[in-house]
């Protein structure tokens, strides 16, 4: 593996002739599928073979149709990014269609959203205004089903995406999470997630499957 690193990934900066190729593509290439994005969430996701370890997860999401959403799993908001995942979600009717063993995969976004943890940044808009529109996304993320793999273990140091894909899932109570880590979030990203919790009190739970979240089960 290479000595050297640049913004934590093995090998040199790019050079100058890689800039330029990068300059005329995005000025002459379509780039459908990544236009195709609309909407930045915020999170933390959970290492299923090892829920002590978490790592904080921003998504950049497609719907595919009114039932599948996919998205792609950076480490970071900003340019340059790894991408270190990727993420499936869908809706708890296609969710009910999958045999057993492959419910287990799957995890809620209950917790998440009513706890105010899931988030949705945007630095350019007042929170105040932006919580509304938040708010209303967080209404149908709440029952949808995910599945998630990381590729590229981040928070362990790795410079490259080593070994094999680690299946995650999601926090489902209060004493699972590391709140200091939440709390660092909030403050990059100039949020809070107890107002957040509050702004969503009157968004209704919604009933989890049972095979749903495995890696808790007791």
């Amino acid at each position: 593996m290479a000595s050297q690193t640049t913004h934590g990934v093995a090998g040199t900066p790019k050079a100058t002739k890689d800039n330029i190729l990068e300059i005329g593509a995005a000025a002459t290439q379509s780039f459908g599928p990544i236009k195709a994005i609309c909407a930045h969430l915020n999170a933390f996701h959970v290492y299923v073979s090892d829920p002590s370890r978490s790592v904080e997860a921003n998504h950049y999401c497609t719907h595919l149709s009114a039932d599948v959403r996919q998205c792609l799993i950076y480490d970071a908001p900003t340019n340059p990014a790894r991408l270190i995942g990727v993420e499936y979600m869908i809706t708890p009717r296609v969710y009910e269609t999958l045999d057993k063993e492959e419910r287990k995969l799957w995890h809620s976004h209950d917790f998440e959203v009513r706890s105010g943890m899931l988030i949705m940044p945007n630095p350019n808009v007042p929170n105040a205004a932006w919580e509304v529109a938040e708010t209303e996304e967080m209404k149908e993320v709440i029952g949808l089903y995910g599945k998630t793999y990381h590729f590229w273990q981040v928070d362990r140091g790795d410079t490259l995406p080593l070994g094999k894909p680690e299946l995650m899932t999601s926090f489902t109570k209060d004493e699972q999470v590391p709140w200091d880590k939440v709390k660092d979030r909030d403050e990059r990203n100039g949020v809070e997630t107890s107002r957040k919790k509050e702004a969503r009190k009157g968004i209704e739970g919604v009933e989890i499957h049972e095979d749903a979240d495995s890696c808790w089960e007791e």
